[in-house]
């Protein structure tokens, strides 16, 4: 028989309060802020420091890379590192939409002033315009030659008054040194500017659209004026160029050589250059909602603020300058100096507003370590709230609120003019990599211990009971009765810890070097640790008297009993369940296994070629696992220390090793993001368990091996839990080839199209076509499923179709004695007509993977498609979705079609049936509009009620009588 082993499965996930791949933003009304958690979207109430919900798609294993706030306050959009875009709702939690278009990581996303479109910008250098609404991709724009770093729209202003604005513009800054403004109606870029030395890090334009910021590795932030006068004709053509073109006449001017100066007028222009005091890039900035201040965060742990002045405060200042100036020239007269006097008048005359007047620097926040981004809050009137809110996520897994009082407020007495930290969210994560884990006895308490931080967890909640101070942990475990910690620190102490008052007690000097490993020992009396001193120690648990105050307590404490001295530094120390023996793993790749009583020289195990990070000894105490940093699993028996077999078991050293008790199967933990349980009896691997970010550094199995916690560079601690679901290697096996299989398949989808430039560096499009338009699809497993379920469909269908035509024709010709075509059992089962078949196979597919998986189909399931279309035309289905299927395969095989006539009469029926049914919608459209229009106007007249003031209507009769009193009319 087969043997079935129990699946495990990740269960939840917790310690990161904000990863550092990706940016945090302010919800809509700025309470919460929308941080990312790996590869979910953690929401937090600021004020409380609660986790009040989660966004989590279990398809998804990527990281979030970008996140971005919709103008309906409901939406937004979550950038992931696969290339996938999703729009989740805030309301459900759930996500709207998916797009996938990107090959690679998308590093920017920007929604328009409606929220119906979507701009992205992704490492793989193209931008991608979504339509929200209709869920697809509208276009792909190429042109930069390396990562986007920041995207805008830009609202074209109307040409006609009280007009709705057209498609507008995009703009976008890249690591290639440029930005770029897009004409979305031609799809082409229209502008480039090229002010930059360094990579552009991250731009912003203000809310009214006048003016653009930049900033990257230089020392300052490149200011630009935005011309609305440029954009609202962009690209003219026609009879609008010629317009442009007489009032272009008026910027021609011929400069001292005689060449034509600033010929065609710029839709941006360099406006100037403000200083900045960090001397590291700018990675985010950002105009505040208020349009009164600009932020700028550079990569280290400073945020600049900058406020932008009044036109009155300007016209202050330059009266203040003009005033100086006249002064400096009254001075160097009386010295006599007539030449810097006239100097100074003129340049009186000459000065006109720059950059530096308009914003000017106000504060510089300063965090306790390196900033990842921040956002504004989105408060418009800031007068009346008195203080600028901002809130920070910073590298170390953590988000700070920092507010700034007003400039008004400042000038208030009490309250001190200086940035405040309002609020801190850190409890609910480690500031460094978690190095160790341990679960107490009863699997309800989780110990995590990293550089400075101790932090104990409850298992079913996920909350953080208790965070302690202590040294650079290594290694930890819960003493029994479970109200204890121990922690062996790099310092060579071992810090006891008392969860009931959260202190520690008691900080031995256990060794001279780092303790890299500790146990407890299998009777519970005490404990062994093992160090880089070389030396493995020996300690009982004993209580001791202690006054405290008047009153004499008793704590607990260790007591050094006995020493063994090692040729090498220790790295690990296992004792045998039934205490007999005691293994120690040495830095020389060896494990030395000794008579625990005695401290006999017993085995010595070698094989390994690089030394042991970890090992395990089985419950019944006759296997042995070491795991080493040469990816290596071995197996050992214990009897004669033969051993039983050796498995290349990850791709990166393996960290950690535990045996599941009173079994032989086993987990191990390694560098390549990884967990894997394994059977020690047939040597096989069961499952491979994914979803790490970074390095798994510890793990820790539950007493009967129910959980298992791993923890991991990535600061998350993740537990997965034992299910009843089975698991078959065999099928196992095979799940993990046709994945192989999946991932080789949209590996080579990706390679279409793209090209090695030269510097080995395939992931970069091709542009030697000098295309700057595309399709903004992506060919992806699931559109290619999507098309072979439509050619399925078609086939049935049309088998269905041609068996009943036969069988009616022979019928025609007086044919006796025949049966009728079988049924489809499929058909039978659906309990559905052919046609009903093929419009629910279309309708299931998504309309963001629509064109791509029509793509899939051969040119003979198109002609089928185009027949069954014509159908649903007749029968009037959903004829959006008719259009847009027709339109896009005619577009598609167009060349094909025309080459063919015997398409003509059905394509004919499908125009005429196609129009009769658009006109009727129309009509239908029509009708309703009338009738909204009609209840609106019913409502005004009976709801509107004029109010007339008595009085003044008095007056201004009396004024009439009295005017014609003074003048009278006679007819001669």
């Amino acid at each position: 028989m087969v043997k079935a082993y129990q699946r495990y499965t990740p269960r939840t996930i917790f310690g990161v309060v904000a990863s550092g791949n990706s940016n945090i933003i302010y919800d809509a009304a700025g309470k919460y802020a929308i941080s990312p958690a790996l590869e979910d979207i953690s929401i937090w109430d600021l004020k409380k420091g609660e986790l009040v919900g989660t966004w989590h798609d279990s398809d998804n294993k990527a990281e979030v890379t970008c996140i971005a706030r919709s103008t309906d306050r409901d939406s937004y959009a979550v950038g992931y590192a696969n290339g996938s875009i999703r729009i989740w709702s805030m309301k459900t939690s759930d996500v709207l939409v998916t797009f996938n278009g990107h090959r690679s990581a998308v590093t920017a996303l920007a929604f328009d002033k409606s929220g119906s479109r979507l701009v992205s910008g992704s490492r793989d250098t193209d931008l991608i315009v979504w339509d929200v609404e209709g869920e697809v991709g509208l276009y792909r724009l190429r042109g930069h030659k390396d990562q986007v770093t920041s995207v805008r729209f830009l609202s074209r202003p109307s040409i006609v008054e009280g007009g709705k604005p057209t498609d507008g513009y995009v703009l976008s800054s890249s690591k290639d040194t440029l930005i770029k403004l897009w004409d979305l109606s031609t799809q082409h870029c229209m502008e480039t500017l090229v002010a930059h030395r360094n990579e552009v890090w991250g731009c912003d334009v203000n809310a009214d659209e006048t003016m653009l910021v930049s900033g990257g590795g230089d020392p300052d932030i490149k200011v630009w004026k935005i011309n609305a006068s440029v954009l609202k004709t962009g690209l003219a053509v026609g009879e609008e160029a010629k317009e442009v073109g007489e009032e272009e006449e008026e910027h021609n001017a011929l400069d001292e050589d005689g060449k034509l100066v600033n010929a065609i007028p710029k839709a941006i222009t360099f406006y100037g250059s403000i200083p900045r005091q960090s001397k590291e890039r700018v990675t985010t900035l950002e105009f505040h909602s208020s349009q009164q201040f600009l932020g700028c965060q550079a990569s280290d742990k400073s945020i600049e603020l900058f406020r932008i002045r009044s036109i009155d405060e300007i016209k202050k200042k330059m009266s203040r300058r003009k005033r100086r100036q006249r002064e400096k020239a009254q001075q160097l007269l009386k010295k006599g100096d007539t030449e810097g006097a006239a100097a100074e008048e003129a340049a009186i005359g000459e000065e006109g507003i720059q950059a530096t007047d308009e914003i000017t620097p106000w504060h510089i926040i300063r965090t306790g370590a390196k900033l990842r981004s921040f956002d504004f809050a989105p408060v418009k009137d800031v007068e009346k709230v008195g203080h600028v809110q901002l809130v920070t996520s910073l590298n170390n897994n953590t988000v700070e609120v920092w507010t700034v009082p007003h400039p008004n407020a400042a000038k208030n007495e009490e309250v001190a003019d200086e940035p405040n930290k309002a609020y801190t969210l850190e409890l609910a994560g480690h500031r460094s990599d978690i190095r160790t884990v341990a679960l107490s006895s009863d699997d309800e308490l989780l110990c995590s211990a990293s550089n400075n931080s101790l932090k104990i967890w409850n298992v079913k909640t996920t909350a953080c009971i208790r965070t302690m101070e202590c040294g650079y942990a290594l290694c930890c475990a819960f003493l029994p009765g479970n109200r204890h910690v121990i922690v062996g620190t790099k310092s060579g102490h071992l810090e006891l810890f008392d969860l009931g008052s959260s202190s520690m007690i008691e900080s031995i000097e256990a060794h001279d070097g780092a303790i890299w490993s500790l146990q407890i020992r299998p009777d519970r009396r005490g404990l062994v640790t093992g160090s880089a001193d070389k030396e493995v120690r020996f300690w009982d648990f004993d209580m001791v008297e202690e006054e405290v105050g008047s009153t004499i307590k008793k704590r607990l404490s260790l007591v050094h009993m006995r020493t063994l001295k090692m040729s090498d530094d220790v790295l690990c120390v296992r004792y045998s369940p039934d205490q007999k023996m005691v293994a120690v793993s040495l830095l020389d790749a060896t494990v030395k296994v000794f008579y625990h009583d005695t401290l006999k020289f017993f085995l010595s195990l070698y094989g390994h070629k690089l030394p042991v990070l970890s090992m395990d000894i089985s419950s019944d105490s006759n296997l042995l696992v070491t795991c080493s940093a040469d990816k290596n699993v071995k197996l050992w028996g214990l009897d004669f220390g033969d051993c039983h077999k050796s498995m290349f078991a990850h791709q990166e050293s393996v960290m950690a090793v535990q045996f599941v008790w009173n079994t032989h199967y086993f987990f191990t933990a390694s560098k390549d993001r990884t967990v894997k349980y394994w059977d020690g009896d047939k040597f096989e691997n069961i499952l491979k368990l994914e979803g790490h970010h970074g390095e798994v550094w510890a793990l820790a199995v539950g007493t009967y091996g129910n959980i298992v916690v791993s923890a991991s560079h990535d600061r998350s601690l993740r537990i997965w839990q034992k299910t009843e679901d089975q698991v078959f290697l065999e099928e196992e096996r095979e799940q993990e080839l046709d994945d192989l299989y999946e991932a080789t398949l949209t590996a080579s989808f990706e390679k279409n199209g793209m090209v090695d430039n030269g510097e080995g560096n395939i992931g970069a499009p091709s542009t030697s076509n000098g295309d700057e338009l595309a399709s903004a699809g992506k060919q992806t497993l699931d559109t290619l499923k999507s098309g072979e379920r439509i050619m399925e469909a078609l086939e049935l269908a049309d088998q269905e179709i041609d068996a009943w035509k036969a069988y009616n024709a022979a019928v025609a010709r007086g044919e006796r004695g025949l049966s009728k075509p079988q049924r489809s059992p499929l058909l039978i089962s659906m309990r559905q007509t052919p046609e009903q078949h093929v419009w629910n196979e279309l309708q299931r597919v998504r309309p963001a993977e629509l064109d791509e998986a029509l793509l899939v189909l051969p040119f003979a399931a198109v002609t089928s498609l185009l027949n069954w279309l014509d159908v649903f035309v007749q029968r009037e289905y959903n004829i959006n979705l008719v259009c847009r299927v027709l339109f896009f395969l005619i577009k598609s095989h167009h060349n094909q079609i025309v080459a063919n006539r015997i398409m003509r009469p059905m394509l004919d029926s499908v125009r005429r049936n196609l129009r009769a049914g658009l006109q009727k919608q129309k009509d239908v459209i029509g009708f309703n509009v009338a009738a909204l229009n009609y209840i609106r106007r019913d409502y005004e007249a009976n709801n509107t009620s004029e109010f007339f003031d008595e009085e003044a209507l008095r007056k201004e009769e009396e004024k009439k009588q009295d005017s014609e009193k003074k003048r009278k009319f006679l007819k001669m």
